[in-house]
């Protein structure tokens, strides 16, 4: 059993449904990412999705695409990331799953990134734009090193594509709320729940759902049908609104502690 495996399950016993909370590695600076990786897990995030910053973020709206240009203004690289991951996991036992795009990893060379993600403390990584029919190579890497390997389905997504994702995909299943890029919404799309349940069909892996949480409330309304919320604009939003100032950590965490508090079903 895995971390993420391992917190899902602890967390249903809870009646708890799961926070994952996004973060760019290197925003504003590598300093306050260390930071906010103990202020996540303090505050009650479940899962922490840890970004990898690349220069061309195609599955990205406008908030996560700026984060991705303050974190690239300062030199640093894969190895740093993952440096880092080994640091905090000497405090935090949160699972930190490795979020990107596939070029930096490929650049690294997979099993030299599995291997290293492993020993640092890295439980899973996701490729934003890698596709299961070309995961194979990353699919075998990873599973040698006991990494969840974590996919992504849409609306869009057919039954040929939901079988596939499911026999490859492992921690759980990422659902995309909406066809398009990430970024904080006021409403949440339609059919979310049926589409959930489309999914649950097939596996019998938690489904997370992202893209467009970005409030309490939204959390809320999916608590029946999903077992995780992904969060990740919103509290980048945040980010680039207070960076700088005195209350960055505190704005940061007392967000988080509210959309954590939210998941607990009464």
């Amino acid at each position: 059993m895995t971390r993420i495996s391992d917190t899902f399950k602890k967390l249903k016993a809870k009646g708890e449904k799961a926070l994952i909370a996004y973060i760019t590695a290197g925003d504003p600076d590598m300093q306050t990412t260390e930071d906010f990786l103990h202020c996540l897990a303090a505050q009650g995030a479940d899962i922490i999705e840890l970004g990898v910053p690349f220069s061309d973020p195609m599955a990205d709206g406008i908030t996560i695409q700026h984060a991705f240009e303050r974190a690239l203004k300062h030199p640093f690289s894969m190895e740093h990331i993952i440096s880092l991951v080994r640091k905090v996991r000497k405090r935090i036992d949160t699972p930190i799953i490795l979020f990107g795009y596939y070029n930096p990893f490929y650049q690294y060379g997979l099993k030299k990134l599995c291997t290293d993600a492993q020993e640092a403390g890295v439980d899973g990584l996701l490729v934003v734009d890698l596709p299961p029919e070309e995961a194979q190579s990353l699919k075998q890497e990873a599973s040698a090193c006991g990494l969840d390997l974590i996919f992504l389905l849409a609306p869009t997504s057919t039954e040929d594509r939901i079988k596939r994702v499911a026999q490859m995909a492992s921690g759980f299943i990422y659902y995309v709320s909406v066809t398009g890029v990430t970024g904080a919404r006021d409403s949440l799309a339609d059919m979310i729940d049926k589409n959930v349940s489309a999914i649950k069909s097939h596996t019998d892996l938690p489904i997370g759902v992202g893209f467009g949480i970005s409030r309490p409330e939204h959390i809320r309304a999916m608590l029946p049908f999903v077992d995780a919320v992904i969060v990740g604009s919103a509290i980048i939003k945040i980010v680039e609104e207070h960076a700088g100032k005195p209350d960055l950590l505190e704005s940061v965490g007392g967000f988080v502690k509210s959309l954590k508090e939210a998941t607990i079903t009464k």
